[in-house]
């Protein structure tokens, strides 16, 4: 049985990496004394798969895993096992059951919309945008490695001022294999420290969605 979970990651656990988010999602799975099923051989490993890597810091609303199981079980039986097991900073948003024979999920997921909340005022915020979105590349390095920014950036917009509220912005970012685009890389283009802002990952975007 392959079954996914849609969960949030806050508080403390935004500035837990993605091994170590495997490894808590390995001990979740322990505690909850549900039958996750294992790899063969020596080292046997847990069969589980989390989408995309959330870098640290940021927070999110819809990060996704697939786990296996060793047996058929019910949802709700799984959903509560699962909800008496979590730690603090992560919470179950949704259960599904997922063809066993699907391509891997790391596979499916092509973009990422993030929510990016500015603790200070910009100035000329408006301008700042514009002039990224109209510059046909942006060369930046990563890894030692130069790539063009620019076709990551799908889709990024200001989102109307609210009395009372900070600035916020919305950015879909491409998030394939070789070809993923970080909000906090748009912000050093808009000349923006990361540390100025929060940033939440909204959704994530599957080839099936």
């Amino acid at each position: 049985m392959r079954i996914r979970l849609t969960f949030s990651k806050s508080g403390a656990m935004q500035y837990v990496g993605h091994l170590d988010l495997h490894r808590a999602w390995e001990r979740i799975f322990r505690r909850s004394g549900l039958p996750l099923e294992y790899s063969q051989g020596f080292h046997p490993q847990p069969h589980i798969n989390l989408a995309c890597a959330l870098p640290l810091g940021f927070t999110s609303q819809c990060e996704i895993i697939d786990a296996w199981f060793e047996k058929e079980l019910r949802l709700a039986d799984v959903r509560e096992a699962i909800l008496g097991a979590l730690p603090p900073g992560l919470m179950l948003l949704g259960i599904s059951e997922v063809d066993s024979s699907a391509p891997a999920l790391q596979t499916q997921v092509t973009a990422a919309i993030y929510q990016i909340t500015f603790l200070d005022d910009i100035p000329d915020l408006p301008d700042r945008l514009h002039r990224v979105l109209s510059t046909e590349h942006l060369h930046r390095i990563r890894h030692a490695k130069p790539y063009d920014l620019r076709p990551l950036i799908e889709e990024a917009s200001l989102l109307p001022d609210k009395q009372g509220e900070k600035s916020k912005m919305l950015v879909r970012m491409a998030a394939r294999e070789a070809a993923t685009g970080r909000p906090e890389e748009l912000l050093a283009e808009m000349d923006i420290e990361f540390k100025d802002t929060l940033i939440d990952r909204a959704m994530l975007i599957l080839t099936n969605d």
